[in-house]
This record gives structure tokens, C-alpha cells and sequence, in this order.
């Protein structure tokens, strides 16, 4: 058992001003915002400008957890960044927000998980805080999914938004404390479900950029019933190994997947609906940093409290799947 405990010091969050509306969409491929509403719950995301990247999102994020939790940058000893959409294929994304923020001998390094990366990023975190190997962690998951984006394909282009979102584990001495539990998984069987070709297995090409195979590919209906799946097979999975009912958990924050995936899991649970909290409709699916940018607007929204519980819950490309428990 652990000696420490992990706190969320602090939250931050960061999105482009740029609004893309489903109106906007339907001047770019055959949809419309009655058809995108009903299937997805979303009505806008936000993309990032020219000079908006993954890393400038992510390092305002952090700037604003950082001061959500009264620290300099110098008080952090690592920086573990969820993200697909790295500012470079090397060096890492952590790397350029540690020297961002005036870092020169700090920790930092990128998890890829997809839509789990900040849960998978929070995990790795976690253990690192409770150990009592670190005492102060920045966490991230930061995105700029409009850059793999195909804006024709009216399947996926619908779906993605851009933004960041931060928190700061703390050391704290009640091991009861802070990130309680979480488990990770992993089935690579299913990664033609969700996936983007360029790579080692796909060399950037002039024939792949003619046939716009640098852009992701998703097959909605199977991602549909796996993470419907996961969902409930998460909640229940939290619920049990922390010994929770429905009434001692405060708030699920779950990826921002698609609202009717989120709508179908809770009522075969029997949640209450109130406790779930969802904002799709305004940024839609920002793959790893849905989870810290809504835990953050929860926040500051003043829906959690000190000693609230809070489940998180994320799936994604890989396949992968998380999920945590939380005590603030």
C-alpha cells in the first residue's frame, strides 16, 4: 500500500478561439446540424490557428494548473504529456513545454494512448507522487486533431476538435487521498478501428498524400459498440474495486466521445444523469485532452468540492481503454 497520496493541486485548460460550427461543416461535405446533433450531441469545436499547436495549447494549460495550485514551474519534478498529434515526431511534447516554461533539467516525456492518453499520462503520474518519488507532477493530455483531420470525410471530419487540458499531482500524507485507483488496457487487435497510416509501416509518400491516406481513418460503427462496451464494463470496474455506490460518487467525467454512446452507457447503468458531466456539444471529441479540459470547467464551474469522488472514464485508438478514481 502506498505510504503517499496524489492530490489534484490544480486544473488548466486551453482552446482556440476559432469556432468551427456544424453549419460551417455542411459548406464543406453533405451534412448538416440536424444530422450532426442527433448522432453526436455535437453543435462546435474549436481548431487551432496558424501558430496554435499542440504544444502552445498544452504549455497554457499548464501555466494556468500552475497557478491553480499556487506553484512555479521550478517546483515541478516531472511532466508526463498525453498526445497523438506531437508537435514533432521527436522530440517529444513534453520536452518543448518543459523548455517552455523555463525547464532546462526537468523530466518530460509524451504517452500515446489516443483518446486514454491523459488517463494512461495520469496513472504513470500517480505512481511516481505515491512512491514519494516526486512530489509535484504536471499531467497533460493536448491535441491538435484538426492536423489529421480529413475535411472531405464527412464520417470523421464532424467528430474532432482541437485543446488542452493540465492538472498537478501533489504529495500529500493520506494515502486515502487524491488518485485512489485506475487501471489500463490495451487490445492491439483492434487497431483498424482507429487509426492514422503515416509511419514506419506507411512512409509519407506522394502517392499516400494523393490518395489522402495521411489523414485518420475510423470506422464509426465498430468504435461505436467497443466504446459503449467499455464504458459500463469501467464504471462497474471502478465501482467495485473502490467499493462505490451511486451515491458516494459525485461526478463521472468521461471522454468526450459522442453523446449518444454516453447517453446509452448511463442508462444501462442506472447513473443518474446529473452526475455525468458532458461538454461535446461545444468542443466535441479532443481524443486526450477531453478529460482535463472538462475536469477543469467542472472545477471552475464550482461543481466539485473538497471530498467529492469523481470517476473517470476513457477509450480510444490502440484499441485502449482507462479508467480512475479520484478523491479532491
Amino acid at each position: 500500500m502506498s505510504t503517499f497520496g496524489a492530490i489534484i493541486a490544480g486544473t488548466g485548460s486551453a482552446l482556440p478561439s476559432k469556432r468551427l460550427t456544424n453549419d460551417d461543416l455542411a459548406k464543406m461535405v453533405d451534412t448538416n446540424d440536424e444530422w450532426i446533433t442527433q448522432r453526436t450531441g455535437i453543435k462546435e469545436r474549436r481548431i487551432a490557428a496558424e501558430g496554435e499547436t499542440t504544444g502552445t495549447l498544452g504549455l497554457e494549460a499548464a501555466k494556468k494548473a500552475l497557478a491553480a495550485a499556487s506553484l512555479s514551474p521550478k517546483d515541478l519534478d516531472l511532466i508526463v504529456c498525453g498526445t497523438i498529434t506531437p508537435e514533432m515526431t521527436f522530440p517529444s511534447t513534453g520536452c518543448f513545454i518543459a523548455r517552455d516554461l523555463g525547464l532546462n533539467d526537468t523530466p518530460a516525456f509524451d504517452v500515446q494512448a489516443a483518446c486514454s492518453g491523459f488517463l494512461f499520462a495520469l496513472d504513470v503520474g500517480a505512481q511516481y507522487v505515491r512512491s514519494g518519488r516526486h512530489r509535484n507532477v504536471l499531467v497533460l493530455g493536448t491535441e491538435t486533431i484538426s492536423r489529421l483531420t480529413d475535411y472531405t470525410d464527412r464520417g470523421s471530419c464532424i467528430l474532432f476538435g482541437d485543446g488542452a487540458g493540465a492538472v498537478v499531482l501533489q504529495r500529500c500524507d493520506d494515502p486515502d487521498r487524491g488518485w485512489i485507483y485506475g487501471s489500463l488496457h490495451a487490445d492491439g487487435n483492434g487497431s483498424h478501428m482507429l487509426y492514422c497510416p503515416p509511419g514506419s509501416r506507411h512512409p509519407i509518400s506522394k502517392e499516400m498524400i494523393e490518395k489522402r491516406q495521411q489523414y485518420m481513418k475510423i470506422n464509426g460503427r465498430e468504435v461505436y459498440k467497443f466504446a459503449v462496451t467499455r464504458f459500463e464494463e469501467l464504471i462497474t470496474d471502478a465501482m467495485v474495486k473502490c467499493n462505490l455506490t451511486a451515491d458516494k460518487v459525485s461526478m463521472i467525467i468521461p471522454h468526450q466521445v459522442n453523446q449518444r454512446i454516453i447517453d446509452s452507457a448511463i442508462t444501462k447503468l442506472g447513473f443518474p444523469m446529473e452526475k455525468v458531466f458532458v461538454n461535446i456539444e461545444k468542443y466535441g471529441n479532443t481524443s486526450s485532452a477531453s478529460v482535463p479540459i472538462a475536469l477543469d470547467e467542472a472545477m471552475r464551474a464550482g461543481r466539485i468540492k473538497h471530498g467529492d469522488v469523481l470517476i473517470f472514464v476513457a477509450f480510444g485508438a490502440g484499441l485502449t481503454w482507462a479508467n480512475a478514481v479520484v478523491r479532491i
